[in-house]
């Protein structure tokens, strides 16, 4: 039986993140991951993930993004590629809504360089968008959008690289204590290790069932569209965004690979009762979800509801993400003793 410091379970943005990291310190770490490094049966693909220090969720994040910002620099200078994109970001919605009281807030407390800015104010200085007169906007200029799939491409070859072993299409089937460890039952066999890492985000209920109760699977929809004119999307004249309006809020990113406007909804979609049951299933009625979410005037152009620009009219593509949303609990899970820590994961 083969013996580790550290098993690492689920290869994705976190998973393979802490494979190379603890590969990079010397430990003897294995990576397992059910399917492929870089799937799209959870939450780290879809081209593009959004970066930023301006939480509105609660200004207790910043520092936590702020290192996570110095370790994503540090991982393109490792493997001489560009994975994080700064374009800044815009976040605008209705007088006091969260998403821009939040994090103007989070920005005010942790001396982040920021803008309050007005309708008419963002709409002259973003032509990608046109928000009702009545919002309000708040631009934080350190923001921007990783690529998912590049990044845990490089972690894993970078963790390789260290001497960590990677077994890809190997499933977990219990975890046990076992002495002063913990032993991983796989369908290729047991494994050992001082320590397990769960980074198996939509999996994580399966092996933490006190976590299960606390945890909601969704299907989140994420849709890419094609401008009419483009030059307003690019990187350098289009932010990353959340618009929060009285009944939904939406999350976007410019067109930087030439494959579309990419928009989704930030709230819950529909449950799943299990990981398995995600499928790249997109149809009409995903496309019109993740249309309305669009910073653009799309097809009615005179609903001043939503944040209008120039239009956006086709639909390249849909994809389908995993989420489990946050963790509404606080302190130790795992009440037998191994030596286990937890992560999930949100879309």
């Amino acid at each position: 039986m083969t013996t580790f410091d550290v098993a690492v379970i689920g290869l994705g943005a976190m998973g393979s993140a802490a494979l190379c990291d603890l590969a990079r310190r010397g430990q003897r770490v294995i990576g397992i991951e059910q399917f492929e490094p870089g799937h799209d049966r959870g939450s780290s693909h879809g081209e593009s993930r959004i970066i930023r220090l301006s939480y509105f969720e609660h200004p207790s994040y910043v520092p936590l993004a702020r290192r996570a910002l110095e370790k994503w620099r540090e991982l393109e200078g490792l493997c001489g590629e560009m994975i994080l994109t700064v374009t800044g970001i815009l976040e605008a919605g209705y007088p006091d809504c969260q998403v821009v009281e939040g994090s103007l807030e989070a920005s005010k407390q942790h001396g982040l360089e920021h803008e309050v800015l007005s309708a008419a104010e963002i709409n002259r200085r973003f032509p990608a968008f046109k928000v009702p007169s009545h919002w309000t906007g708040l631009y934080q200029p350190d923001a921007g959008f990783l690529r998912p799939e590049l990044a845990i491409r490089q972690f894993v070859r970078l963790a390789e690289s260290h001497g960590a072993e990677v077994r890809a299409r190997t499933r977990v089937l219990a975890i046990e204590p076992r002495g002063s460890g913990v032993q991983v039952k796989t369908d290729g066999g047991e494994i050992e290790a001082g320590s397990v890492i769960l980074a198996t985000g939509a999996w994580i209920g399966d092996f933490a069932p006190e976590l299960k109760p606390h945890l909601k699977l969704t299907r989140q929809v994420l849709g890419w569209f094609e401008p009419l004119q483009p030059a307003h999307y690019s990187p350098d004249r289009c932010p990353v965004f959340i618009f929060e309006s009285e009944d939904d809020a939406c999350y976007g990113f410019p067109d930087f690979a030439g494959t579309g406007v990419k928009a989704a909804s930030h709230r819950k979609g529909a449950y799943l009762s299990s990981a398995y049951d995600l499928a790249q299933d997109g149809g009409a009625a995903d496309e019109a979800q993740s249309g309305a979410c669009l910073p653009s005037r799309c097809r009615r152009r005179t609903d001043r509801s939503r944040p209008c620009g120039p239009a956006c009219i086709r639909v390249r593509r849909t994809r389908i993400s995993c989420s489990t949303g946050p963790l509404p609990i606080r302190g130790s899970f795992w009440r037998r003793p191994a030596q286990v820590m937890a992560s999930s994961s949100r879309a």
